[in-house]
């Protein structure tokens, strides 16, 4: 069996990549953090490593040691304080990781890094698409590292590299999407202000396919915008979500004069606590952004990719796993 690591493998996008390689006959090597919580990965019969990203020299005889065929990079922070702390966890880290790569006496197949639309933000246009090669202009701290990274990593010619960059992703086990999902089956339906807008979202099991497929491409240093490949308006995730759980809502249309004064205050509470509270000045721009649709014919053509469900079918099983789970 050849060997993967996945960085990131507690979380949500992580547990589902770990899924993904061991449905592909993959040995798996999820690195995580000592604090993490691993219980639901400890029954899938994979290995567990602790890497240290700020010590080069480890990172190599972690690759030597254990001479990984793959690496999937999708560790990196969601939330932090400053620009200075996204690009260290985003940025540094994930040149590090692959700067190793390069060094040690391994034969890498793939690198693969999980950025995020982010890093080329939004358009003001609603007419418009984000392509590929669209200039970037991320309008958040996180965004902004993560095209850093990005940036770090095509500086690495030798590396055999992919660069995937997510839209939102929602599923079984997110926290983010979720926290609106909750709102809609509790029978509230709250916008931030009444602009249109287009959005795009891609399933996580889409995001998991593509991930560990691209393992065994022979395409190599290219980058490529993952979604559903559709166009949603703001309204349609409430309505289908509206439609699963057979509920009729409150709607809500908040100023955003209103949300944003919410958000500074938040912000002023938060300043001395080590956690970023998930309504932030910085968050609005991306929330309140015009139109977040990418094209995928790249990522079809290249990567065979076709994703699997459109939002409906995707949010139908999330919502199953949720009530399993006893979320809602």
């Amino acid at each position: 069996m050849e060997r993967v690591l996945i960085t990131g493998a507690s979380g949500f996008v992580g547990f589902h990549l770990v899924n993904e390689a061991l449905k592909n006959n993959l040995e798996v090597y999820a690195a995580v953090r000592k604090s993490s919580d691993i219980r639901h990965l400890r029954e899938l019969g994979i290995q567990f490593t602790y890497l240290n990203f700020n010590n080069l020299e480890s990172l190599v005889k972690e690759l030597e040691d254990k001479q990984y065929s793959y690496i999937v990079h999708a560790a990196g922070a969601t939330a932090a304080k400053t620009q200075a702390d996204y690009n260290h966890v985003n940025a540094d880290y994930t040149y590090n990781l692959a700067l190793a790569a390069t060094k040690a006496n391994i034969k890498l197949k793939k690198f693969v890094f999980l950025s995020s639309l982010a890093a080329l933000g939004p358009l003001q246009d609603t007419g418009s698409i984000i392509h590929d090669d669209t200039t970037p202009n991320p309008v958040t701290a996180y965004g902004k590292s993560k095209l850093l990274a990005e940036e770090q990593l095509n500086q690495l010619p030798s590396l055999p590299l992919i660069i995937l960059r997510p839209t939102a992703v929602y599923g079984p086990r997110d926290k983010d999407i979720f926290i609106i999902l909750k709102k809609f089956s509790q029978g509230l339906e709250p916008y931030i202000g009444n602009i249109p807008q287009k959005l795009s979202f891609v399933y996580v099991k889409d995001l998991a396919k593509v991930t560990v497929s691209s393992l065994f491409s022979a395409i190599a240093n290219k980058t490529y915008n993952i979604s559903d490949g559709r166009a949603y308006d703001r309204y349609a995730l409430a309505n289908y979500s509206k439609q699963i759980l057979n509920k009729k809502t409150l709607k809500i249309h908040l100023p955003l004069s209103i949300v944003r004064a919410l958000a500074g205050f938040l912000e002023k509470v938060y300043a001395n606590s080590k956690f970023t509270p998930a309504l932030n000045i910085e968050k609005l721009n991306e929330l309140t952004a015009p139109n977040w649709v990418c094209d995928i014919e790249h990522a079809r053509q290249d990567l065979g990719y076709q994703p699997g469900h459109d939002l409906l079918t995707g949010l139908t099983e999330s919502f199953q796993w949720y009530r399993a789970n006893h979320w809602i």
